[in-house]
């Protein structure tokens, strides 16, 4: 399950093990297609915690991390930023990219 969170609940909901967030927004396109594939992951991937965030409702966080485009998908590992990837990831890439922190 993916699991939505705010520039308040943030820190805290991803400060601990491995968590990929989606930060997206209702009118993007490739946001949309992003989605089905963070959500067939969250299923099959049991060791990572998977958030999304709504960049237009919450824009503390996004200017935070200097995201400028979306979607922009960021790995943090026990708190600290591993990865950011922005742009639409396919399944296949972001599995690669999680195994470099889930083995």
């Amino acid at each position: 399950m993916v699991k939505a969170v705010t520039d308040k609940t943030f820190a805290q909901e991803t400060d601990h093990g491995v968590v990929l967030t989606d930060f997206w927004a209702t009118w993007c396109g490739p946001c949309r297609m992003q989605s089905p594939v963070i959500d067939k992951l969250a299923d099959e991937q049991p060791d990572v915690k998977f958030t999304k965030m709504d960049v237009d409702e919450n824009p503390d966080t996004p200017k935070q991390f200097g995201i400028m485009a979306i979607p922009t998908l960021i790995v943090k590992k026990d708190g600290k930023v591993v990865e950011q990837l922005v742009g639409y990831q396919s399944k296949e890439q972001l599995t690669a990219t999680l195994a470099k922190y889930t083995d």
